[in-house]
């Protein structure tokens, strides 16, 4: 069988020279042409002795390995056999983290086809980007957000067919195939290593969804680099965490990298609290666990009255971490935070260090398999200690589908995350700041532009801007200076009602958490916003 019949994506792939350099002179980086990351990470499981070990874990069920590959062939039949979809369709993937998400993400890519996987709080409107940019030709959606996608499904007709999830209590896979039973377990799509697995989109600054395709040899490549030299996960961890499976963050570190260890992950039946996270760490054993340094802030407390059980893994990324804050963690719980940075796309974590190798400070050295440097405008390496761009090569890169922007992220084959850092002697990396205007808050990326354009929908508003504020809790906030129509008052309902009128059009937590009423704004004399003067204020 040819691997991809639908072109789509293929057709709308860089140039070979907009492409990033691909590096993967390690051993471990060497894979062969046709190759497919779940049939590596699941089918495979069982001659690594995992077919009885668990692998998915929640209140009311634990798959193990050998249980999860039978779910996740049930629903490869219904894509292929009921749904008629081929290698290369797109399949929108949207619903809260669980254990029904994780086996649909797998089924779509064990098939062949590409997952578009989508934050659960995206509203109608922002679905309706992605939609529109991936051309998916069905979804696979949790019961309690199907309100959005169903809203969004009009006037396109690409998205030709929804089905549900999780509609039971327990019963998390998808309908099962009607059509006639494989007489054994299904075999994975031929894929080339090439062929793309995923999309994972990125608003970035200007507010128009950018979406980073990444192949199954880029998966299985990130899965070599972070987790095998830094994180060293094993078969006994017990992994939880906060960040969504449709962030690169929350995928790997929630799904695929306990995969590739043999581990298992828990998934709870609601969001996190800090609270109820630290209590998770002795109620289910967890020894694993991903978020935000923000939310490490707020479960501090609670470490200190009810300890941290047997965790002995804390990882930290989506904003920078503050010294205070991998203080006052390890203070707490005793563990050193392990710490890193990466990029939706690159997929995952390239500058990081394990506990022992921590500098203060510093979020640590380039992770085995990636190359980094700090560079100026024209890509020259600066000597060390002077703050300038990030650029990074490996055996991950950037590769936007259909997009401009593609030029601006990879040059010279280098990649451009959009960070100011420096480099000491010792090759520590010394996050400085963000080199775009891209809002970091409690872990979640918020575009500037993004915010304005809901603003600017509400009738009282005239014009306004956005910028981050720095915030001792939350690393960073969204703040809005706005002008407002003649007439009108710039008083607390008014904060209010525009607060909730963002948070009705765009995903919530990108409201403005402060709201500044101005007569005017900055502007050069050719209009242009000067924003710096905003964040002088």
């Amino acid at each position: 069988m040819k691997p991809h019949h639908d072109r789509f994506v293929k057709d709308r792939m860089p140039t070979a020279e907009q492409l990033p350099r691909m590096v993967y002179g390690r051993p471990e980086l060497q894979f062969p042409d046709r190759l497919n990351l779940v049939e590596e990470l699941l089918d495979k499981a069982g001659a690594r002795g995992l077919t009885d070990r668990p692998m998915l874990r929640s209140d009311r069920l634990t798959l193990t390995y050998g249980e999860a590959r039978e779910r996740v062939d049930a629903i490869v039949r219904m894509l292929t056999h009921d749904l008629g979809l081929v290698p290369g369709n797109r399949v929108l993937l949207r619903g809260g983290n669980s254990i029904g998400l994780a086996l649909a993400w797998l089924a779509v890519v064990k098939a062949g086809m590409i997952a578009v996987a989508t934050m659960p709080l995206l509203r109608a409107r922002e679905l309706g980007d992605i939609i529109d940019k991936s051309q998916p030709v069905a979804a696979l959606c949790d019961v309690t957000l199907l309100e959005e996608l169903n809203q969004v499904r009009v006037g396109r007709p690409a998205l030709r067919t929804v089905v549900s999830f999780n509609a039971v209590p327990g019963k998390t896979a998808l309908p099962a195939a009607t059509g006639p039973a494989s007489p054994g377990p299904e075999v994975a799509c031929p894929t080339d290593a090439d062929d793309v697995a995923m999309m994972a989109f990125t608003s970035g600054t200007t507010g128009k969804p950018k979406a980073a395709a990444h192949t199954h040899r880029d998966v299985l490549a990130a899965c070599e680099a972070w987790p095998r030299h830094v994180l060293r996960a094993t078969p006994e961890d017990i992994v939880v965490g906060s960040p969504p499976l449709a962030f690169t963050f929350g995928l790997g570190g929630l799904l695929i990298f306990p995969m590739w260890a043999g581990a298992s992950v828990y998934f709870p039946d609601s969001a996190y609290t800090p609270e109820s996270m630290v209590r998770t760490f002795t109620e289910v054993g967890a020894t694993i666990c991903y978020t935000a340094p923000t939310f490490y802030r707020q479960m501090a407390p609670f470490v200190r009255v009810l300890g941290a059980g047997p965790l002995r893994i804390s990882v930290s990324a989506g904003e920078g971490l503050p010294d205070a804050t991998r203080q006052l963690w390890r203070d707490a719980s005793g563990i050193e935070m392990t710490d890193g940075i990466g990029a939706t796309e690159l997929f995952h974590i390239f500058i990081s260090s394990p506990p022992p190798e921590v500098r203060r400070g510093a979020i640590g050295k380039v992770v085995p398999g990636y190359q980094a440097r700090v560079v100026d405008d024209d890509g020259n390496e600066l000597p060390r200690h002077t703050v300038g761009k990030l650029a990074v090569i490996g055996p991950t890169g950037c590769k936007y589908l259909d997009d401009p922007r593609q030029a601006s992220y990879v040059k010279h084959g280098w990649n451009y995350p959009g960070d100011a850092f420096l480099q000491d002697d010792d090759g520590y990396f010394f996050f400085q700041a963000r080199a775009d205007d891209m809002i970091i808050t409690a872990g979640y990326n918020v575009g500037g532009p993004e915010v304005e354009d809901a603003l600017l929908r509400h009738p009282a508003v005239a014009e306004c801007a956005v910028i981050g504020k720095p915030d001792d809790t939350r690393g960073m906030i969204v703040k809005a200076f706005c002008v407002l129509k003649p007439g009108l008052s710039g008083d607390e309902a008014m904060v209010k009602a525009l607060q909730e009128h963002v948070k009705a059009t765009i995903a919530p937590f990108k409201y403005p958490r402060e709201i500044e009423f101005v007569a005017s704004l900055p502007r050069t004399e050719t209009g242009k916003l000067q924003r710096f003067r905003l964040r002088q204020s």
